[in-house]
């Protein structure tokens, strides 16, 4: 097959502390790239960049390891509202789904209201659409969320947000993480698209709305796409993925737009992650935090930035097509 453009993937499942369970970074590995793989076979056979979006982002919410569709986390109030976004970058329509309960996959919703002429619609708009699409009601529901849950309201919700990911020893250690999955491609006609989707962050207020169903956290032009994970409220002031989009459709590049963006956010003392691409089909991703569970295929080969040094840190691959 005569390829116009290499297609180009990165993905996240979220970020926060070290990964010190039991093979946390196997075990992330072990859900990365299989999601890796088989996005970036669709991107090689010529499937646009917002369809391998959708399908990324079905299989990470449907992990439950990862804090999306199954395995999202509990609100204060025991119950599961998740919010996802997409954002195509050739047409630049972005459309997202907020608290929205009791759906396998809410990007699915998302992707529907591609076309829609109301295209973000909060809980009772989202379960409305859910109907009209009689989409099953599901429950992501996990046994270790509920633990975690229980756990937190016996000390009376004294932690800021659970864990990103639902492994065991993290309930036994407390520690705090942070979690969202994202998905951005650049496909083989040169177009880029981007998905977010969580499940919050955790023992939220009711009618906490996350960044990810914002342009804040879910952003993309012909130019660059980006997609973040974090404390959503610190994306949400930093404005980041339009920041970073925007300074790249301005004519920095992605490297550099990355690079004073983070600087910018250390410097406010947030903490979350960024992966994002450009249309050149530059990989890069950040951090202000001390993780970011993130993989991707640079067109060569797949890697990840699971071991990446603690702190504030952006990386960047630049590839020649």
């Amino acid at each position: 097959m005569d390829l116009k453009i290499k297609p180009k993937l990165i993905i996240h499942g979220g970020s926060g502390n070290s990964l010190k369970s039991k093979g946390g970074a196997t075990v992330v590995r072990r859900s990365l790239y299989p999601v890796v793989e088989e996005v970036y076979s669709l991107l090689l056979s010529g499937v646009s960049a917002a369809l391998a979006v959708v399908r990324g982002c079905q299989m990470l919410e449907d992990d439950p390891r990862f804090n999306a569709g199954t395995g999202s986390v509990l609100q204060s109030d025991g119950q599961i509202r998740m919010s996802a976004s997409l954002m195509d970058g050739t047409s630049q329509s972005f459309s997202g789904v907020i608290n929205v309960s009791r759906v396998k996959n809410p990007i699915d919703l998302v992707n529907f209201l591609q076309t829609s002429p109301d295209r973000v619609l909060s809980d009772f708009g989202a379960a409305e659409l859910a109907r009209e699409l009689q989409t099953p009601t599901y429950n992501g529901l996990t046994d270790l969320r509920l633990q975690e849950w229980i756990q937190e309201r016996q000390d009376n919700f004294k932690r800021v947000m659970a864990n990103v990911v639902a492994e065991q020893e993290m309930l036994e250690t407390n520690n705090a993480r942070r979690g969202t999955i994202g998905v951005v491609a650049l496909d083989t006609n040169g177009k880029l698209a981007v998905g977010t989707s969580t499940g919050g962050k955790g023992f939220e207020r009711i009618g906490r709305v996350s960044d990810s169903a914002m342009p804040a956290g879910n952003y993309a032009t012909p130019h660059a796409a980006v997609s973040c994970t974090g404390i959503g409220e610190d994306i949400i002031d930093e404005c980041f993925a339009a920041r970073v989009v925007v300074r790249v459709t301005d004519g920095m590049s992605l490297l550099e737009a990355m690079q004073r963006s983070f600087a910018e956010a250390d410097e406010h003392k947030r903490d979350f992650g960024a992966i994002a691409l450009d249309a050149t089909g530059a990989i890069s991703w950040g951090k202000t935090c001390e993780i970011l569970l993130a993989a991707y295929h640079d067109g060569e080969k797949i890697g990840d930035t699971l071991e990446i040094p603690v702190g504030t840190e952006v990386g960047s691959i630049s590839t020649q097509d």
